[in-house]
């Protein structure tokens, strides 16, 4: 597993052991980044990794351009391999791990308000995760990447992107209501892609 382009391109990242963390593939990553630059949302950001893993969503997202990247993980091998992640792309400096349970730091983003919503939140938990929608009720960003091995349902947001690549379902979503400040759909919604 690489870092696919930017200023860390072609680093190596390390992933943990075992079956609990599903690094997204190098394919998938690569697609997912081509069709966000597109969109012009990652250049400058506030991203949010969430369930980061190995971290390589919110990595790649500062290899592009991204201005910040929160990684919350509560798994402590998962946290190690963050850390020794962003150490190895130089990316640290641009980089905050957040020990915890998503939904323990959706609580303290919302006691913040305004001052957590992110530019995009990189949603990518456990294939057994089913509590998605509480999830995307509480998730404070502009944009979301859903990545899971079926369709998701997206109460509250409009899908801008839907793919599937082999038994990977990646979506798009911004929110259908709230602030003025958050950004209408740039992208069609596409039909699935065969894998």
């Amino acid at each position: 597993m690489r870092v696919i382009a930017g200023t860390a391109r072609g680093r190596r990242l390390e992933a943990p052991s075992g079956s609990v963390t599903r690094p997204t593939s190098d394919r998938v990553r690569e697609s997912v980044f081509n069709a966000l630059g597109s969109l012009g949302v990652i250049e400058d950001s506030l991203v949010a990794d969430l369930f980061a893993g190995s971290g390589a969503l919110g990595i790649e997202a500062l290899s592009r351009g991204a201005r910040h990247a929160v990684f919350v993980e509560h798994d402590r091998q998962a946290l190690t391999v963050v850390r020794a992640n962003l150490a190895s792309t130089a990316l640290a400096d641009r980089a905050e791990v957040v020990p915890r349970r998503v939904e323990v730091w959706l609580d303290e983003c919302a006691r913040a308000g305004d001052e957590a919503t992110f530019d995009v939140a990189f949603c990518d938990p456990p294939y057994a995760f089913d509590a998605w929608a509480d999830l995307l009720a509480r998730v404070p960003a502009r944009l979301v990447v859903i990545e899971s091995d079926r369709p998701v349902a997206v109460e509250g947001w409009v899908v801008t992107r839907e793919r599937r690549y082999g038994t990977t379902f990646v979506m798009f979503a911004e929110p259908s209501v709230g602030r003025p400040d958050r950004p209408t759909s740039r992208l069609a919604p596409e039909a699935p892609e065969a894998p």
